[in-house]
């Protein structure tokens, strides 16, 4: 069976490897200043910066709609004889809800909500390519993934508070004491949804390595396959920390650095890092 692996452009995957692994991206919206552009293809997080500095408003974002799936899931099939595709949180955008609308009207697609957002997805996504390989079909990884997504570790440290605060998700009063006092809320996801959790105080770069050292306190818990390391726009001292601290806690066969895109990006701003892997 010949099985086609995609994933909403929430996945935040380098080129490099959706190029290697033949995967087909279905870009969500970006709003920013009155214009509207597709996630990756018609605009980069760095613009969407310069656009929202520009005008002073935060972009927004919004859900792959029905008749864009339809019209990629009906393209592939053509080709393929099963499509599994992957969209971040149902919890936090219409994306799965709109894409189970295309794979009822269409059959053989296998639509997975990751519960997670970034390269959380882009773990789960892999991992398909790895079973279609195998010659597993779209039902079985299906099923298989909606299990081990159970066991993804996502998390980022925010460096601040100004985008958030402009999105409504904190009140400008704590944004402001938060940037007084340096504060770099860490952001996690459970069940679902995003929270917020341990605050860390300081540099940004001693933040970070404080970070992954609580992330990855017991090593005893971690599958120390692959790690992704994912940043909305840093600078190389920081990125080179978090990889420097990875390493020095923890054997991954794999350390990926990628690029958030511009959906991540609109709503954490530049300067967020994470760590994204899986629990055994």
């Amino acid at each position: 069976m010949k099985i086609k692996v995609t994933a909403d452009s929430t996945c935040d995957l380098t080129e490099e490897l959706i190029a290697s692994r033949n995967i087909t991206i279905a870009p969500l919206t970006v709003t920013c200043g009155g214009e509207s552009y597709k996630d990756g293809t018609e605009i980069t997080p760095d613009q969407l910066y310069e656009k929202i500095a520009a005008c002073g408003k935060l972009g927004s974002t919004a859900a792959v709609n029905v008749q864009d799936y339809l019209d990629l899931f009906g393209g592939l099939l053509k080709e393929y004889d099963a499509i599994v595709h992957f969209t971040i949180s149902a919890q936090m955008s219409a994306c799965y809800q709109n894409a189970c609308i295309a794979a009822e009207e269409l059959g053989n697609v296998y639509v997975v909500d990751s519960r997670n957002l970034s390269t959380g997805i882009g773990h789960l996504v892999l991992d398909a390519c790895d079973m279609a390989d195998a010659g597993m079909d779209g039902a079985a990884i299906q099923k298989a993934l909606e299990e081990k997504r159970e066991k993804l570790d996502v998390s980022f440290v925010v460096s601040t508070l100004d985008y958030l605060r402009k999105g409504g998700r904190c009140t400008a009063l704590a944004a402001m004491g938060a940037n007084i006092l340096k504060l770099h809320p860490c952001i996690f996801v459970k069940d679902g949804a995003m929270g917020v959790g341990k605050k860390y105080r300081g540099k940004m770069t001693e933040c970070i390595k404080a970070y992954v050292r609580d992330r990855l306190g017991d090593v005893s818990t971690v599958d120390t396959g692959r790690i992704f390391i994912t940043d909305s726009g840093i600078d190389e001292e920081c990125r080179a920390a978090a990889e420097r601290t990875v390493r020095e806690l923890a054997p991954f066969r794999e350390v990926i650095h990628t690029r958030a895109g511009c959906t991540v990006s609109c709503h954490c701003g530049p300067g967020t890092l994470g760590i994204l892997f899986y629990r055994k």
